[in-house]
């Protein structure tokens, strides 16, 4: 990250959002769109030359899979921050990014205020994950017993579990997202995983099935 303006490739060989990327990038000032590509072979052919600081990749590639991909990214940079989107929110496959060294996971339709809040949350928080992926990691690391949560936060465990938003559970219990928000890092406390980063730390370590 060397520059207040931080430089994304693009892979992703949906047609539906090839046309997006460059009025997304066109309304952000603080990311510049460096390239898109519909492969993971012509990414890499450029990677030398655009040298991004974020890599957004589609999950299914034309030549291969945008999950192994996030090897070969990291060997021309170690460091390489590689978000990834897909239409599908398979655990399995999430789990096999993050292993691999994803910084995030977002599952379509990626709209542009979501993209920019995913690109903040990767350059301050160093991840990025949808509700839904937040969800399902909150429940794989939730004890059986709801004893150390508190009344509030079991109510909005639960509200996850039925697939609720962080907006729909705040109009649901007649609070803003921001409350929600609130109580969803205590949750992450009490699960003894302190952030989004840590998350994925976490996921990491599991066994990935093959």
């Amino acid at each position: 990250m060397k520059t207040a303006t931080l430089n994304v490739m693009v892979i992703d060989g949906d047609s539906r959002f090839l046309e997006a990327y460059p009025y997304y990038f066109s309304t952000f000032r603080d990311y510049s769109l460096a390239g898109i590509y519909t492969s993971v072979g012509e990414a890499l052919d450029d990677y030398p030359l655009v040298v991004p600081d974020i890599i957004l990749s589609e999950v299914h590639l034309p030549d291969g899979s945008g999950i192994e991909a996030i090897a070969e990214f990291r060997k021309c940079n170690p460091q390489a921050k590689v978000l990834m989107i897909s239409d599908e929110n398979d655990f399995e496959c999430i789990k096999r990014s993050f292993k691999l060294g994803a910084t995030g996971y977002l599952t379509k339709p990626v709209g542009m205020d979501r993209l920019h809040q995913a690109l903040d949350s990767v350059k301050n928080e160093g991840a990025a994950l949808s509700n839904d992926i937040a969800r399902q990691v909150i429940s794989m690391f939730r004890r059986k017993s709801y004893r150390n949560f508190s009344e509030r936060e079991n109510e909005i465990i639960d509200y996850l579990g039925q697939g609720m938003t962080y907006k729909k559970i705040a109009d649901k219990l007649f609070v803003t997202p921001s409350t929600i928000n609130f109580h969803i890092q205590n949750i992450y406390l009490k699960l003894d995983v302190n952030s989004k980063t840590q998350a994925l730390e976490k996921l990491r370590e599991l066994d990935v099935a093959s």
